[in-house]
C-alpha cells in the first residue's frame, strides 16, 4: 500500500506559513486563510469526457442525460465534457438542453464543452463545402452555451500543402469565432489525425488565428498522422513534444489512457513527465479523463485514470503552485 503523505505535506505547508507570517509580520489570519486553501484547492480539478463511456452508451445501458448524475455518483467528479455523436440530433432542441442542463445542475456538475464531430472540415479547400461546415458548428455553439460550456471542440481538417491547410483551419475557425466571440464562447482544436496531430503546425494555426477565444485541447494521446499506419513510427509526432507546443494556447486538456501497468502508470504515456508539461506552462484548469482501451472495462478504465491522475498530482503539489 502507497503511503499517503498528504497529512504530512499539509502539516509542513501551514507550519512554513505561519513562519512566513512571523518573519514577514503578515497578518496571522491571511497565513491560515493560505494554509486553508493548500488544504482544499487542488493542483488540478479532474473532469470526465463522455468518450470515456462510448461502449456503454451505445449500447443503451446509459442513457446521454444520465451522464452527469452519472460521472459525480460513480466517480465523484463535478465535471464533464460532452461529446455531439450522442445527441447528435439535439443541437437546436432547446428541451433536451433545458434537461441536461437541468440533471447536471441538480447533481452539481459543472459542464465545460462538447466535443464536436461530423458537422464538416472547419478548413475545407473547397469554400462552399468550408462556410457549410461554419454553419453547421454554429448550433453546437448555441447549444454549449445554453450548457454552461466555455467551449466547443472542432477539428482542423484540411488538405493541401502545410502552408495552405495552416491558412484555410484558420480561415475557417476565425469565421467561426466571430459567432462565438460575441456569446463569450472558445472555439479550441484538439489534435486529431492530419497536420493537426503536428503541434507546431497547429501552434501555427493559433498565431495566425490570433484570438483569444481561439485554443487548443492537447490530447495525450492523438499524435498519430494517419491511423491506418499507426504501427509505424513515422506516423506519429512526439506526444510530449506536441502537447508542450499546444499548451500556451490550451483551454482543456484531455488526459487519454489505454491501458496501465502493474503499478498503474499508463503503458504509452507517462502521466508524471506530461503533467508537468501541462502544469508549467501555467495551466491549472481540468484535466479530462478520456479512456480509450479495451482490456478494462469502460468503469475500471476511467477509475484506473482517475487514480493514476490523482497520484501525480499529489507527486507533483510540491514542486508546482495550485494557483490563484
Amino acid at each position: 500500500m502507497i503511503q499517503d503523505l498528504t497529512p504530512r505535506r499539509h502539516f509542513l505547508a501551514g507550519a512554513a506559513a505561519l513562519a512566513a507570517a512571523s518573519l514577514l509580520r503578515v497578518p496571522l489570519a491571511h497565513a491560515e486563510a493560505c494554509i486553508m486553501r493548500s488544504r482544499t484547492r487542488p493542483l488540478f480539478p479532474i473532469s470526465l469526457a463522455q468518450w470515456s463511456l462510448h461502449r456503454t452508451i451505445r449500447a443503451g445501458q446509459l442513457d446521454a442525460l444520465d451522464f452527469p448524475a452519472f460521472a459525480k455518483s460513480e466517480f465523484g467528479l463535478e465535471a464533464v465534457e460532452y461529446v455531439n455523436q450522442f445527441f447528435a440530433d439535439k443541437a437546436r432542441d432547446r428541451t433536451f438542453l433545458a434537461e441536461l442542463n437541468k440533471r447536471a445542475a441538480d447533481a452539481g456538475v459543472k459542464s465545460l464543452l462538447i466535443m464536436i464531430d461530423g458537422e464538416g472540415a472547419i478548413g475545407d479547400a473547397d469554400e462552399a463545402k468550408r462556410a457549410t461546415a461554419i454553419d453547421n458548428h454554429k448550433p453546437w455553439v448555441d447549444a454549449a452555451k445554453a450548457l454552461g460550456c466555455h467551449s466547443i471542440r472542432v477539428n482542423a481538417q484540411s488538405s493541401g500543402t502545410y502552408e495552405e491547410q495552416q491558412r484555410r483551419a484558420a480561415d475557417g475557425l476565425s469565421r467561426l469565432i466571430a459567432y462565438a466571440a460575441p456569446l463569450e464562447m472558445n472555439v479550441i482544436v484538439e489534435n486529431h489525425g492530419g497536420l493537426s496531430s503536428n503541434g507546431a503546425w497547429l501552434a501555427g494555426v493559433m498565431k495566425i488565428v490570433n484570438h483569444p477565444r481561439c485554443g487548443t485541447l492537447p490530447d495525450f494521446g492523438n499524435f498519430c498522422f494517419d491511423w491506418s499506419r499507426s504501427s509505424e513510427p513515422g506516423a506519429w509526432y512526439d506526444r510530449y513534444k506536441g502537447v508542450k507546443e499546444m499548451m500556451p494556447f490550451a483551454r482543456a486538456v484531455s488526459a487519454k489512457s489505454h491501458d496501465f501497468d502493474e503499478h498503474g502508470n499508463e503503458t504509452k504515456t507517462d502521466y508524471r513527465r506530461m503533467m508537468r508539461i501541462v502544469l508549467a506552462a501555467g495551466y491549472r484548469g481540468h484535466v479530462g479523463i478520456e479512456y480509450e482501451g479495451d482490456r478494462l472495462g469502460e468503469i475500471e478504465g476511467i477509475r484506473a485514470t482517475q487514480r493514476l491522475l490523482q497520484k501525480v498530482r499529489d507527486d507533483l503539489a510540491d514542486e508546482f503552485d495550485a494557483g490563484g
